[in-house]
C-alpha cells in the first residue's frame, strides 16, 4: 500500500505539473508569441530566447498592444525589438541608452540606431543618468540585467534613488516597473554591483519601494539557477547561466 500510495502521489504530482505547464504556456498572449516570431529579429537574438524567456517575462509584466513602454538601458536592443512588435502599430517604445555607456563603448550608440532604423515606432533616448529625461504617462518601464549598473563606482552614490524617482514620475498610475537582474548572495554588500555585476534582490526591493512603488509580484524561478554560487563575476564562466530574479513593481493608483 505504501509503495502504491507513493506511486499514486507521484502520478498525481506529475499531472499537476503538466497542468501548470499548460497554464503557463497559455498565459503567454498572442501578441508576444507573434513578437518572438518577428522575422526582423537578428538570429543571435532568437538563439538567446530559450535562456532569456522573453515571452514569459513580458507576459509577467503585462505587455499589451497599444501600450507605451520604456526599455531602460536597452543594451543591444534585444527586448526593444520584441516590445516594438508586441505593442504593435498603436503602441510606442522608447529605447533608452545612457550617454555614459555610449561614451564607454561606442557600439551601444550604433546598436541603438540600428534598432531605430528597423523599427519605426522606437524612439531613441540618449541622455545621462543624472538627467534621463524620460517620457511621461507611460504604461511600463523595464530594465533587464542593468539595475545593478546604477551602483557602479563611476556613477554618483544617489543614482539608483534618482532613477527610481524618475521612473515613478514617468509612469501613469497603475503603471509597471519591471526589474530583472543577476542575483547576489543574500546580504551581499552593494559593492558587488561593481565587482561582480550582481545585486541582492532585497536591496532592489528596498530602494524601489522607497521611491513610492509597491511590489506586486516576484519571480525567482523563471530565470533562476540554484546551482549559481552567487560569488562569481557575471562576465566570466557563469555568463548565461546566472541566477536571476524578476520583480514587478506598480505605481499606486
Amino acid at each position: 500500500m505504501r509503495k502504491d500510495g507513493i506511486t499514486r502521489q507521484a502520478v498525481l504530482a506529475g499531472l499537476a505539473l503538466a497542468a501548470l505547464a499548460g497554464v503557463a504556456a497559455a498565459a503567454v498572449p498572442a501578441n508576444l508569441t507573434a513578437a518572438l516570431a518577428d522575422k526582423g529579429r537578428p538570429e543571435a537574438d532568437v538563439k538567446r530566447d530559450a535562456a532569456r524567456k522573453p515571452a514569459e517575462m513580458l507576459a509577467f509584466a503585462g505587455v499589451k498592444p497599444g501600450q507605451t513602454v520604456v526599455d531602460f538601458m536597452m543594451g543591444s536592443g534585444y527586448f526593444t525589438r520584441i516590445l516594438s512588435a508586441a505593442v504593435g502599430p498603436k503602441g510606442k517604445v522608447y529605447g533608452y541608452q545612457c550617454t555614459e555607456f555610449i561614451k564607454f563603448r561606442a557600439a551601444y550608440g550604433a546598436e541603438q540606431q540600428a534598432v531605430v532604423a528597423s523599427y519605426k515606432d522606437v524612439v531613441p533616448i540618449a541622455e545621462p543618468l543624472s538627467d534621463p529625461k524620460l517620457p511621461q504617462n507611460v504604461d511600463l518601464v523595464l530594465t533587464v540585467q542593468n539595475y545593478h549598473d546604477l551602483h557602479l563606482k563611476a556613477f554618483a552614490p544617489d543614482t539608483a534613488a534618482s532613477i527610481n524617482k524618475a521612473v515613478f514620475k514617468a509612469l501613469k498610475p497603475g503603471g509597471v516597473y519591471l526589474v530583472a537582474d543577476h542575483a547576489a548572495a543574500a546580504g551581499a554588500p552593494i559593492e558587488v554591483a561593481d565587482s561582480l555585476h550582481r545585486i541582492d534582490p532585497a536591496i532592489v526591493r528596498k530602494e524601489v519601494e522607497a521611491a513610492g512603488f509597491r511590489l506586486a509580484a516576484e519571480d525567482d524561478k523563471l530565470l533562476g539557477n540554484p546551482d549559481d554560487p552567487h560569488t562569481e563575476n557575471v562576465f566570466r564562466g557563469i555568463r548565461g547561466h546566472t541566477d536571476q530574479f524578476v520583480m514587478k513593481f506598480v505605481k499606486p493608483k
